[in-house]
């Protein structure tokens, strides 16, 4: 079974709570999206991360390696379709054994119509986790904030 490759960056860099949703995915790596920005959008009072393109920024993103059950669980947490959709991107990934590959990869981009906001407290607490977990700079996270 091989499964596909997950960018997440966001909430789902959270080890611990993507272990809990999707118990078959696996970390494998990290890769850099070129030419987006991180900020946080939504509707209403619910804010969470996405990505827009942006000429000289950069998100670093994890790599999972995920199964059909995996999707089926992401799809419902990242409100697809309503809320998130999903696109591919091909970029190098550095595999967490050190190897470098070319390799096409799926992650869920927020409707861009949504508005600019300020995520909760917990959301917060759960991406700078996960920024821990993969070893990236909370600066972007806080920089994100003020879009």
């Amino acid at each position: 079974m091989q499964g596909l490759f997950y960018l997440a960056y966001g909430s789902n860099l959270n080890k611990a709570q993507m272990k809990k949703r999707c118990p078959t995915a696996e970390c494998v790596g990290t890769a850099l999206i070129e030419d987006y920005r991180l900020l946080y959008k939504g509707r209403s009072s619910h804010f969470y991360l996405t990505i827009e393109k942006a000429l000289g920024f950069s998100v670093p993103v994890g790599v999972w390696r995920v199964y059909d059950s995996d999707i089926v669980e992401l799809d419902h947490y990242e409100g697809y379709p309503t809320l998130y959709y999903k696109t591919e991107t091909t970029l190098p990934i550095t595999f967490f054994d050190g190897s470098k590959k070319v390799q096409t990869c799926f992650l869920y981009i927020m409707h861009e119509d949504s508005a600019i906001g300020s995520p909760s407290k917990r959301y917060l607490t759960i991406c700078h986790k996960g920024y821990k977990d993969f070893g990236f700079d909370l600066s972007i996270l806080d920089n994100a904030l003020t879009k």
